[in-house]
């Protein structure tokens, strides 16, 4: 390449240059920037230590300039309720932006890059006879909009307003302020950058910010706004903008940025231009000047550039979607502040250093074993433990019913059921797993009639056959174990009559189908699915008197816990889902009227099961699909659940309708039984991709969840409870007398295996 051009002159296209004229000396670099070279428009910038080492390796005098900028410190103070809790270890550095704008300045010139201040780019057109345009013009690029019908950018724009300003006031660690007003919950994040500044961003929820007439406000007014509301933390400082000359309001929303294609051409977007990443988690400026390190990396020497930017957009998407997903847990975190203050300081602080789920139990252990030590043992005051332990230990109590720890076998449908009957594969799936150490133990979702099954493989518990075969493995696992067990109870509506599981999954039967029932005639896989019967009055009847039945049954056979299955596109979930319910009487429409048929159920469910028994109701809380269920109607619905009975909600999603689009990711579905729990006050079990012990503890710990549950990590390894007590040197975990021996030769191999790797 002959000529490279980078339009923007921020870290990221100024360090992008830097490592182009190293790679490619001979090439000519140019950059290309609107405002003049010391304009900025944040104060300071932080990087991780690990973060420093990448940037070590790809350009050491840069490197060396910026560490030799940096303010540096290692603790977290957390002001909250007329508290402050500190912790440590967390390793970072801030540099003032003007200062780390300098260094790029001084380290491209100094390697020949040539600098365009002052210099509005209209059309990249312009650069017809460059080899590669590297777009690092921003969250607002001017680029990206030239393109967007080919870079299809996807731009969320927030719930939260942020004023982002500097102070004298020297803060001696990362801060973060809470202060509550008539209006709502306003919360700062401050960190020093160098001997005489600190950036102090203040963040407050839209509405919060019109309530409090700030919408109204010049920029003057908001910065005199924030000095009062947040004086205590000031030391008699002032707040100052470098955006102050601006008219109107310097209140921002953030913008979530992430495009479908990041090139076109020999055009390449980098930075903001191409992704962002929330400023609660520090990364935006990380993750531009690692893109140009990998920009660089790809195209330097390749012949075929849209074939070495394709590579790149291969290598750094995955890092900017996981960072993406951090920052997004972690902006929901505090655009949901108010949810959080009803708890105690430690957990408040441990919720928000664990709120991006990047960092959990044993990451925050190594930072600061102190301040966990101290989580763990107001975990142990509160749950009535006799010693702190780690949290996915503690003991649950519910009506008459007491788990030994949090750990739950999610129901999982085995499909090996003959006319509903239980039998030996049963007994031996759901038995291995209760002498496996977990605390709970479900049935796979267990049908109220023959018609009411997804599959002819699907265990029942409409006779009393059915009931004598769940006794004699409610019996095994009492007798053998710890473990209490949970009947599932559900009916299969729209679902039903469908091949098993590891055939044509969802699809019916080649013969043999059955009627099937639904709120509304929609069947679920269009042109596939046989359109099911709307019901009627009397069939909602028949079907209530079916849960009925079967929860007796369920009592007799000793289950410990009910759950009643309202998720996943079955029959009660189709009622309340406005995708699946269309229904214009009283039990269809708005979500109260959708609600009315399953609490029917559920109120008669509760009176015929024991009073000292918990119930448990799960619940699908979004579809992932337009139109479907939203938060405010998921949290009516938990809402009259608890009202009518419910003693714990188990919060899963989807599966509603076959055009869902989910977003995966690790404990990916824990956001909603935190919103449950938090705002609704009811105990809930968290699902979804938790497959660690470390999940379960900083679940349990952060108080998103009070249960755990883990499907396909114990299909894999029954005994996953027991692996996770030796792993963390849990001696009080129950294990099967028989198995002793197996867990002293567990533990001296994991001891072994610390000794050689480091820490487990």
């Amino acid at each position: 390449m002959k000529r490279i051009v980078c339009l923007g002159g921020g870290p990221a296209g100024l360090y992008a240059a830097i490592l182009f004229r190293k790679a490619l000396p001979r090439a000519r670099v140019e950059v290309y920037e609107r405002n003049r070279p010391d304009d900025t428009f944040g104060w300071g910038v932080v990087f991780s230590d690990r973060t420093m080492d990448g940037f070590r390796a790809a350009d050491e005098p840069t490197h060396a300039a910026i560490t030799g900028g940096f303010h540096h410190w290692d603790d977290i103070d957390v002001h909250y309720r007329g508290t402050v809790t500190t912790t440590t270890g967390h390793g970072f550095c801030g540099i003032e932006r003007k200062r780390l704008l300098q260094i790029l300045q001084e380290r491209g010139a100094e390697l020949g890059v040539h600098h365009a201040f002052r210099h509005e780019v209209e059309d990249d057109a312009a650069f017809a006879d460059a080899d590669l345009v590297v777009a690092a013009d921003g969250v607002n690029s001017r680029t990206r909009q030239r393109h967007e019908a080919i870079l299809q950018p996807d731009i969320d724009t927030r719930e939260c307003r942020y004023i982002w300003l500097g102070t004298e006031q020297p803060f001696p660690a990362f801060t973060f302020a809470f202060e509550e007003t008539a209006h709502g919950w306003f919360q700062v994040h401050a960190y020093q950058f160098s001997k005489s500044l600190s950036t102090v961003i203040v963040e407050t929820r839209e509405e919060t910010w019109r309530a409090a007439g700030l919408d109204r406000a010049d920029a003057q007014q908001s910065i005199a706004f924030c000095e009062n509301l947040f004086a205590r933390y000031l030391g008699g400082h002032r707040l100052m903008s470098n955006a102050a000359h601006l008219r109107g309001s310097a209140w921002l929303n953030f913008q979530r940025v992430l495009c479908r294609r990041w090139h076109h051409g020999k055009l390449v977007l980098i930075g903001d231009a191409a992704h962002t990443a929330h400023f609660s988690i520090g990364s935006g400026t990380k993750l531009a000047m690692e893109d140009a390190i990998a920009l660089v990396a790809r195209t330097a020497g390749a012949t075929d550039i849209p074939q070495a930017l394709a590579a790149y957009q291969q290598e750094r998407e995955t890092e900017a979607l996981r960072l993406q997903s951090a920052a997004r847990n972690r902006m929901r975190w505090f655009e949901s502040v108010a949810r959080y203050t009803r708890m105690e300081p430690w957990q408040f602080t441990y919720s928000l250093l664990t709120g991006s789920q990047r960092i959990g139990h044993a990451n925050l252990r190594l930072r600061d074993a102190g301040f966990v030590a101290r989580v763990e043992s107001e975990l142990a005051r509160r749950a009535r433990a006799p010693s702190p332990r780690p949290p996915m230990f503690l003991p649950f109590e519910c009506r008459g019913m007491t788990l030994d720890n949090r750990i739950v076998v999610s129901p999982m449908a085995q499909y090996s059921a003959q006319d509903g009957l239980p039998g030996d594969w049963h007994l031996v799936h759901l038995g291995s797993r209760a002498t496996g150490g977990a605390g709970l133990v479900f049935t796979e979702m267990t049908c109220v009639s023959p018609t009411g099954r997804i599959t002819p493989g699907c265990t029942g518990l409409w006779n009393e056959a059915q009931r004598d075969a769940w006794r004699r493995i409610v019996r095994f696992a009492h007798d053998n174990s710890r473990a209490k067990l949970c009947m599932q109870l559900g009916h299969s509506g729209r679902k039903g009559s469908t091949q098993l599981g590891w055939e044509q999954d969802d699809h019916p039967l080649p013969a043999g189908n059955w009627q099937t029932i639904a709120p509304s005639p929609l069947p679920y896989l269009d042109g596939i699915s046989p359109p099911p019967r709307e019901m009627t009055r009397a069939d909602m009847d028949e079907v209530l008197a079916q849960f009925v039945q079967g929860t007796r049954h369920a009592a007799e056979a000793g289950f410990d816990m009910l759950e009643l299955h309202m998720a996943h596109g079955y029959l009660l979930a189709s009622f309340l889902s406005p995708l699946t319910n269309l229904r214009k009487d009283a039990y269809g429409g708005a979500v109260g009227n959708r609600l009315r048929f399953p609490l029917e159920v559920l109120e008669a469910v509760r009176k015929a099961w024991p009073a000292d028994r918990p119930l448990s109701v799960r619940l699908s809380s979004a579809d992932w699909a337009p139109g479907g269920l939203n938060e405010d109607e998921l949290i009516e619905i938990a809402r009259a659940m608890k009202a009518r009975g419910a003693d714990i909600l188990d919060l899963s999603s989807g599966q509603t309708v076959p055009w869902q689009k989910p977003v995966y990711g690790r404990m990916w579905q824990t956001p909603f039984s935190d919103l449950v729990r938090n705002i609704v006050g009811i105990p809930t079990i968290a699902v979804g991709n938790i497959f660690e012990a470390d999940h379960v503890n900083s679940i349990i710990a952060s108080g998103r969840a009070d249960l755990c549950a883990l499907a396909r990590p114990h299909l894999a390894d029954a005994a996953w409870t027991l692996r996770a007590a030796a792993e963390q040197h849990w001696q009080e975990q129950w294990w099967p007398k028989q198995y002793l021996s197996a867990k002293r030769q567990l533990e001296r191999n994991l001891e072994r295996a610390a000794q050689m790797t480091g820490p487990v």
